[in-house]
């Protein structure tokens, strides 16, 4: 980015009680079949956790930075689980609310990949505690504390009030912090509304955005590319459109554009919350400033990998992004670094995979962009030693010199 981009916008934003990264969301039990088959034939399953934000988290923390992870979940067993394993990464759990009257989420899944839809899903998450987050029952004052507050549009879909708590957080005020939102629309959880109208509408005042090329597609009707998803989402300063194994587009707003310290949804405080969840959500930025502000892009391929399970890519994927913003890298490596973590989501079963070590990371993102494109990551690659991320990089390099 440039030199006025956000990494700018969370300069001197710090204190003694401020983390790096603050993610609310719903975090569920996850039980994966120990064999193939359908779910009927499945005899016995593993435990994991699973939950967009808390996936983000997880991975953060596990990268070196300070994370808060707010949540509600029920007083019961599988609540403790969770609190105890998104705490064992090192996040802080101390405001997450248990709930006496409601159940954790929990959830299981055959072997497969979600991306192509051979699998099996059954969650038991309605009327979960996370459905009853609200704004009355949330400490805003921790969700507040982080340099970026990174959330998610499937908390949205939970309920009236889980709404209500998003459209509150995303809203305009002085001294909000840098606001993360991945779309992730999920048609199922919005049976009732016009869901894909919400989160659009929610994704208008995020300050930086992650949606893939195809949800836009699925959401919003958009099939001209990033460069059409960019048009009808103009006010982020930054908006990240994922592009599969393609790779990934940045926009973001030049120096002409408005600072990112200044919430994109500020161009319009006055606006009042729509109270009607089927309606289109108001998008301040579209009735105040119908001229979008000047948008450079920038495009990162992704890296060739052998893939074990494309379950939480997206998820690693936005923390990779978000730490390299966090260290205030460029563009280019931002990106570098989310296809890297992405990369060890996709090498490695289940939710969650350790992201590579910071070095390992800074010296396979530091490539030309010959040596980037020649890379081929499989499993245990994350675990490799410093020779052995030498040897890659060496022959990477030397793949390129030879005709």
């Amino acid at each position: 980015m440039t030199a006025t981009g956000p990494c700018n916008a969370l300069d001197g934003f710090g204190g003694p009680d401020v983390v790096d990264v603050v993610t609310l969301g719903e975090s569920m039990v996850t039980f994966l079949p120990s064999t193939s088959g359908r779910l009927a034939d499945v005899p016995s399953f593993d435990r994991a956790i699973g939950g967009a934000e808390s996936n983000v988290a997880c991975t953060l923390a596990a990268a070196g930075h300070s994370v808060r992870w707010v949540s509600r979940v029920g007083a019961d067993g599988f609540g403790d689980h969770l609190v105890e394993a998104v705490g064992a990464y090192g996040v802080d759990v101390t405001a997450v609310r248990r709930d006496p009257a409601r159940q954790t989420g929990i959830y299981f899944r055959t072997a497969g990949d979600r991306a192509t839809d051979a699998h099996e899903v059954a969650y038991y998450r309605a009327g979960s505690a996370a459905s009853a987050m609200a704004v009355g029952n949330t400490d805003l004052d921790a969700v507040r504390a982080g340099r970026v507050l990174h959330l998610s549009g499937i908390t949205a879909a939970l309920s009236e009030e889980c709404l209500g708590l998003m459209r509150e957080l995303t809203a305009p005020r002085a001294g909000r912090p840098l606001v993360s939102f991945d779309v992730n629309y999920r048609a199922g959880l919005w049976p009732d509304t016009d869901g894909a109208a919400v989160l659009l509408g929610l994704a208008s005042r995020a300050d930086v955005v992650f949606v893939g090329e195809d949800e836009a597609q699925e959401a919003w009707g958009i099939a001209g590319g990033p460069a059409a998803v960019r048009a009808a989402l103009p006010e982020p300063a930054v908006l990240v459109v994922k592009q599969g194994a393609r790779g990934a587009t940045v926009f973001e707003h030049d120096a002409a554009g408005s600072h990112p310290a200044q919430p994109a949804g500020s161009r319009a405080a006055g606006a009042a919350p729509d109270p009607k969840r089927g309606g289109t959500p108001p998008a301040p930025g579209r009735a105040s400033h119908p001229r979008p502000a000047p948008t450079q892009s920038t495009f990162v391929p992704a890296l060739t990998v052998d893939v074990v399970s494309a379950i939480g890519a997206g998820d690693a994927f936005a923390a990779g992004f978000l730490s390299a913003t966090l260290r205030a890298l460029p563009v280019r490596d931002r990106l570098r670094h989310g296809h890297l973590t992405a990369a060890a989501a996709l090498t490695a079963p289940g939710d969650l995979a350790a992201p590579p070590a910071r070095d390992h990371a800074d010296r396979l993102a530091a490539l030309d962009d010959d040596a980037w494109g020649r890379l081929r990551l499989g499993p245990g690659w994350t675990q490799a030693d410093d020779h052995a991320v030498e040897r890659a990089v060496d022959r990477a390099e030397e793949e390129v010199r030879t005709p």
